[in-house]
Parts: structure tokens; C-alpha cells; sequence
């Protein structure tokens, strides 16, 4: 049973799950068509968690390279937009996830204040200061591929909506933007293998993401470096061992996200041949995947169990959606690991509440 909290509640009430009214859970979603759709109340409580920490400084995790002392100071005074929610990657993602929201239900509660937070953090003066840190030899690497692949699917998420607030913000980010689109197109053709993890630098998900930036903003020298990368790397995969998943610390799944990577990628005519041939197993009457355990949710590396059971979620309905077999199972499947993760979400933790949110956003509203 899945429940949602609201920010009233004492943080030793989020473990006490089966003493909450089954109305809750109601309350934040509903079903359409076998699948969790996300409520306008359930999107004001998950907005509650990036609004918490996009502007709070500590505790950080900083992934540069310092070269000389130039930098050395707080995180805020050389990531000024991204200094939030723990890293650079889950603030980027964080911003994504208020964008969707505020872009969704626009009569949110907190609209205003989601308005006023964004405005803050993305201003060109910020984000211009942002871009010198991957204009710098030492972090051409800096948060590849996964920061860069959230950072274009905010502002794809900007470029899509019909909003005079967005197209400031969009014309803001466009040069980090732009910089990053750059850089993925002088790294992809040097790499000589994929990168098959089921954590940051997973190629698949950094591609995904990249791809619907490229064909929004029609970036065809960043849509045809990805396509070649994509079909150089995974057309003649074949019986990926999805039985060997999840790693101990996986929040992505290496055989789930690049099939949901290759409809994008494929005809559909081919994508129905390749999809069953790579992943076979996905095809039979019981499909063995169970959902991820976590046994510590204060615990960074093993609470991203609960982000697998999520990003499962959004590969598997992006998958039953274009394979066109299987459907019903795959869509159920989704459902069981939605139903899993959603109630840990709002864990009382930090370890895990400045990142799922996001997460759970995104396997609600693009399916």
C-alpha cells in the first residue's frame, strides 16, 4: 500500500505506515488506465522536499577538481544555482522536478514560493558562473554524463512549456545548456566501450535524457553523435542478464535503461525485434524481477534501492509501451516497484528525501 506524508507530520511518524488511514495514499494519487498517476496534493507534498533543500548549504557533497585555491570556499560561491540538496546533480534534478510540477499544477500551494526559489537560483548571472567550472581542463568530467543529462532535461522541461516565467529561465540556462551539448559531443566519440552501472555514470540514462533535450531543441549534431554512440554500443546486445540485477547499490538498471534508451533510438518495426532478442526474459508469462530491498535508508549508498525501484518503474512503462508484448505484465510490474519505493520517498531521512522526490516525479508523469 502506497502512502504519502504531509510535512506536519513528526519525522518518527513516516516509520509507522500501517498505523495511517488508507484514505492518505488516495489522497497524493490515483489509477488511470493500470497506472499511478500523481494527484495535485501529492504534488504539493513532494514539492515539499527539493523546496527544503535547494537553498540549504550543508550537509555537501562536491565532486570538482581544485587545481590551485581559487575555489576553495563554500560550494555556494562556484555552483551559486546548484549548491543545494546534497551534490550538484540531485539540486539540478531537484529544479527539474519543481519545473515539472509548477508546469503540471499550476495552482499549487506553492507556486509562489516555487517561482521565487527558481528565480533566486537561476539567474544568468548564476548559471554564467556555473559554466565556467566545465570550461575549466581539470573538470571537463565533472558530473558526466548524469549531472549533464538532468541539467538538459531541465531545460527541455523549460523549452516545452508555454509560460513567459519558463522562457526566462530557458534563456537563462541556455548557455550552460548549449556548453554541455558541446561537451557531449567531443566525448561520446572518443569513448571505446559503454558504461553499463547501475549508478551515476550509467551511458544509457545520460543518452535518454540527452536525446529528448536534442530532438526539442532540434540539436542535430547532438542527436546524431547519440544515435551513432547508441547503436555503436547496444544494436547487437542480445540476453542481457537481467537475473544479476540490482547491484548493492544501484538506483538505475543497466539492462532496463538502455532499452528504454533504444525505442528512442530504433525504428519501432526494429525496436519490436531487438527488444525481445535483448531482453528475453521480460517476454515470458512470469517475469522474475523482484523490487529492490533496503535495510538502511540512512545509509547514502543503500538507500539508492529505493531509486532503482523507481527508475524500474519508468523504464518498464516505457518499454510495455513501444515493445507491444507483454504489455499487461510489464505495466503491473511497474506498478509493483512504484508501489514499493513511494512510501519511502518521505523517509524522515535525508540520505534519500534530497533526491527521490525527483525520482518519483518522474516515473509519475512520463510514463
Amino acid at each position: 500500500m502506497i502512502r504519502f506524508f504531509t510535512k506536519s507530520i513528526l519525522p518518527a511518524l513516516f516509520f509507522s505506515f500501517s498505523n495511517i488511514a488508507s484514505e492518505a495514499q488516495e489522497t497524493h494519487f490515483k489509477i488511470e488506465k493500470d497506472k499511478y498517476i500523481l494527484t495535485r496534493e501529492g504534488a504539493s507534498h513532494l514539492a515539499a522536499l527539493p523546496l527544503k533543500c535547494m537553498q540549504q548549504e550543508f550537509p555537501y557533497k562536491t565532486g570538482i577538481t581544485f587545481s590551485d585555491t581559487s575555489l576553495l570556499g563554500k560550494p555556494r560561491s562556484y555552483h551559486p544555482a546548484f549548491y543545494g540538496c546534497y551534490d550538484w546533480h540531485s539540486s539540478v534534478h531537484g529544479h527539474w522536478m519543481l519545473i515539472r510540477l509548477l508546469k503540471l499544477y499550476p495552482g499549487l500551494p506553492e507556486a509562489a514560493l516555487i517561482r521565487e526559489k527558481l528565480t533566486q537560483n537561476l539567474s544568468a548571472d548564476n548559471i554564467n558562473q556555473e559554466v565556467q567550472i566545465f570550461r575549466s581542463k581539470e573538470n571537463k568530467g565533472f558530473e558526466r554524463t548524469y549531472g549533464w543529462a538532468w541539467l538538459l532535461q531541465l531545460q527541455n522541461e523549460l523549452l516545452t512549456w508555454n509560460d513567459p516565467f519558463a522562457k526566462q529561465l530557458a534563456n537563462n540556462m541556455k548557455p550552460l545548456a548549449q556548453q554541455l551539448s558541446v561537451m557531449y559531443q567531443e566525448y561520446l566519440p572518443k569513448m571505446a566501450y559503454p558504461v553499463r552501472v547501475g549508478e551515476h555514470s550509467n551511458l544509457a540514462f545520460g543518452l535518454r535524457l540527452a536525446w529528448d533535450y536534442a530532438e526539442t531543441t532540434n540539436d542535430n549534431g547532438l542527436k546524431n553523435v547519440i544515435k551513432e554512440t547508441a547503436l555503436r554500443f547496444y544494436k547487437n546486445d542480445a540476453n542481457a542478464p537481467l537475473a544479476w540485477e540490482p547491484g548493492g547499490s544501484d538506483f538505475l538498471s543497466p539492462s532496463l535503461e538502455e532499452a528504454d534508451l533504444m525505442w528512442r533510438i530504433l525504428s519501432p518495426a526494429e525496436y519490436q525485434t531487438w527488444v525481445v532478442k535483448f531482453l528475453p526474459s521480460l517476454f515470458t508469462p512470469h517475469i522474475a524481477l523482484a523490487p529492490g530491498q533496503v535495510k538502511d535508508r540512512s545509509d547514502g549508498k543503500l538507500v539508492h534501492l529505493d531509486g532503482l525501484n523507481l527508475s524500474r518503474a519508468w523504464d518498464l512503462y516505457g518499454i510495455a509501451k513501444h515493445a507491444k508484448k507483454n504489455k499487461t505484465a510489464l505495466i503491473n510490474l511497474a506498478n509493483t516497484h512504484l508501489k514499493a519505493a513511494l512510501q519511502h520517498v518521505a523517509s524522515g531521512d535525508y540520505m534519500g528525501e534530497h533526491w527521490l522526490a525527483s525520482f518519483a516525479v518522474y516515473a509519475l508523469t512520463m510514463q
